[in-house]
């Protein structure tokens, strides 16, 4: 009779299994790789108790759940085996030509075939890098920038040029022939994260100037542009120069983050290897949420429901810039944004907001350090507070709060 039984391999007597030595097994790419500072700090912030400016993260508020739940509903009743099966790496057709007559204008249109639909613009910034970037090439970033794109680039190993800005965005005049032979420029214009800022009109059209000049590739990042107060933006870089600029777009601010859908617009020989890389990554984006997303916008849905997103976050907003003018010292400095999700503090000179938030922890407000965001030559006594989340009422209280701590910091002790 043959024995079935489950047999172990001996390793030795009462000695445990060993694992393998994963340091020696990690890559060097695996090796450079840190954690997102604003995850680390929301791991702090989770309790109750502490009012937080620190997540990124749109207002729950604002989720058209019920109006999903029944986009869901109809997809998987009326065309469910198709929602549930493999698609094309390059998105749902339909959601493509929604995309591409959204975004196309009479001066830079758009063909369903310029899409590719992505799992969040997060993942555009990841094969974006892995198809431009050799470790050692330069990359030109606003001071400072989205550290989420910092992060995506920084897996290549590229050479970060850092570009002077002022409130009203990047200066395109300082780009210069020293930065000739740059892979691309990554910009956000519209209410820039982590500052709030938006990039003139003016600056966006001297800044493709330089780059066709310079033969600069365009990153052009813009999940906040829909979230203007006054519901008008600048032109977008890329109707001004379509074939140097590659456009990324997302639903996380205007539907839910929680769908990971989004989307990047690109010249024709750069999508194609962008498709390439999607393939290798996660074959596609999943087609559930992309047939759901769809079923919600097809018919307008958007022209009446980020409106009053935008209301809310101005209001917010307002409330915000009232309680720092009340309460914060009068060498502090912050921005004054026309649209998104965040504010950018400059404290006193000398100041460190990131030895200064633990601080604020023990008086149960937080935010997030404005150093992760600058590539290079950090200033450290900058912070980034983010207000969509929090009521209005305890908005005041944490401004109140921090303005105290700040107060007590310079205190001789």
């Amino acid at each position: 009779m043959t024995d079935t039984s489950k047999k172990t391999i001996a390793v030795g007597a009462g000695e445990p299994a060993q694992p393998p030595d994963f340091n020696r097994l990690f890559s060097e790419r695996a090796r450079a790789m840190q954690s997102s500072a604003i995850r680390e700090i929301l791991k702090i912030t989770e309790r109750s108790d502490v009012i937080s400016f620190a997540g990124g993260l749109p207002a729950p508020s604002t989720f058209p759940v019920e109006t999903m739940r029944v986009a869901l509903d109809g997809v998987l009743t009326s065309n469910g085996r198709e929602a549930l099966q493999y698609s094309t790496t390059e998105g749902y057709a339909p959601l493509r030509e929604w995309i591409a007559a959204r975004v196309g204008s009479p001066e830079a249109p758009v063909s369903p075939d310029d899409v590719l639909v992505v799992s969040g613009s997060q993942q555009g910034l990841d094969l974006l890098a892995k198809v431009l970037i050799d470790a050692g090439d330069t990359v030109l970033v606003e001071t400072p920038t989205y550290l989420g794109a910092l992060q995506a680039f920084s897996m290549f190993a590229p050479n970060f040029v850092s570009i002077a800005t002022d409130s009203e965005g990047l200066l395109p005049e300082t780009l210069t022939t020293a930065v000739r032979g740059a892979k691309f420029i990554y910009t956000l214009p519209n209410f820039q994260n982590p500052t709030g800022r938006l990039l003139s009109e003016d600056r966006r059209y001297c800044l493709v100037e330089r780059a066709r000049a310079l033969d600069l590739l365009i990153l052009e990042d813009d999940p906040y542009g829909a979230l203007s107060y006054s519901g008008e933006t600048p032109p977008s870089i890329r109707s001004l120069a379509p074939e140097r600029t590659v456009y990324l777009g997302s639903f996380s601010k205007v539907l839910s983050p929680g769908l990971r859908i989004g989307y990047l617009i690109a010249p024709a020989i750069l999508r194609a290897k962008l498709v390439q890389a999607k393939q290798a990554t996660d074959l596609h984006t999943a087609t559930l949420p992309q047939m759901a997303v769809y079923d919600v916008i097809k018919d307008g849905f958007l022209d009446t429901h980020i409106p009053t997103i935008r209301q809310l976050y101005c209001e917010q907003c307002a409330t915000m810039l009232a309680a720092l003018a009340k309460y914060m010292p009068n060498d502090v400095r912050w921005s004054t944004p026309s649209g998104g999700m965040f504010l950018w503090v400059e404290l006193p000179s000398g100041m460190d907001a990131s030895a200064l938030l633990a601080l604020a922890i023990e008086r149960n407000v937080a935010y997030v350090p404005g150093a992760p965001f600058f590539a290079s030559n950090p200033k450290v006594e900058t912070l980034r507070l983010a207000f969509v989340t929090v009521p209005p009422p305890l908005i005041e209280e944490g401004i109140k709060r921090l303005a105290e701590v700040i107060r007590t910091h310079r205190l001789p002790r």
